[in-house]
Order: structure tokens, then sequence, then C-alpha cells
């Protein structure tokens, strides 16, 4: 009485159907097949983009606190090469940058603490080396007093031998 109809499902297989009731109702569940398979394409990739991020905010994190850990240490080491004295403005940067990058830590802003942190660091070096450069000379300054005390010692003891 009905003809066979031949539709397609989403594998590709044949399917018959014997009555435009069979037909409407093959027609709703190919339709839910594909809602519900572009559901679950839609979580998948909402799921992965969630877990991209999250990863991506992680892996940043590691970075950041060894940026972190480099940046202290050179702070500490510049301070104890005299930097604080020596070279105050630098120190009080790379302190304050340091400071920033610890707050930016506490938001979890990976990114700006690992860059605050690498201009701490810079500042904290620059500090460390004026602080070095500035001991330097105060030493071959005083070498130099020294040197013309000798001087003047030796030159008295000519004229006295004379």
């Amino acid at each position: 009485m009905w003809d066979i109809v031949q539709t397609f499902d989403l594998t590709g297989f044949i399917k018959e159907a014997t009555s435009p009731e069979t037909w409407k109702l093959h027609q709703k569940n190919l339709m839910e097949e594909v809602m519900s398979k572009k559901l679950k394409i839609s979580i998948c990739c909402a799921s992965a983009i969630a877990m991209s991020t999250l990863l991506g905010c992680s892996s940043m994190k590691a970075p950041a606190t060894a940026e972190m850990a480099v940046s202290k240490s050179a702070v500490d080491s510049a301070a104890g090469e005299g930097a604080t004295e020596f070279a105050p403005i630098e120190m009080n940067s790379a302190r304050e940058k340091l400071a920033l990058a610890n707050k930016a830590m506490d938001a979890r802003d990976y990114k700006l603490a690992a860059d605050l942190a690498t201009q701490a660091q810079a500042d904290a070096r620059l500090a460390q080396g004026k602080a070095k450069s500035a001991k330097a000379q105060k030493a071959a300054d005083a070498l130099q007093e020294d040197i013309r005390v000798l001087w003047e010692e030796l030159q008295r003891a000519n004229r006295q031998a004379q």
C-alpha cells in the first residue's frame, strides 16, 4: 500500500520507511541525533577552550614564580653589595617593582608579575653595578691617597738624609 522511501542516516546507511508516520518519526529522530551531536561538539569545544585557558594561566604561573625568585635574589644581592647606600634610586625602584609584582601574583596576573619581576631584576642589577663601581672608585681614591702619603713620607725622608 505505501511506497518504500529510502533515507540516509548520519552514518550514510540507507534506511527504509514504509509510511508517512514512520518517515516523520525517522526525520524527528534524525534531527534529534544531529542536534545531540552538535550539542556534544559544542560542549567539547567549550570544555577545550576552558581547559586551554586554565592551562594557559597555570603555565604562566611557573615562569612568573621563577622570575619572582630570581628578582628577589637580585634585590637581596644588590642590597648586600651596598646598593642602598650607593644607588638608592635604583634600589627603591627595584623594591617597588618587586612589591608590585607580588601584588600581581596575588591577583593571578602572571604576565604582569613576570614583567615587573624582570624590571625589578634589571633595576637591582643596575643598582648592584653602580654600588660595585662606587665602591671600586672609593677604594681607588683611598689607594691614591695612600700613595700620596707614602710619596710625601719618601720625600721627607730624602730631605732629612741630605
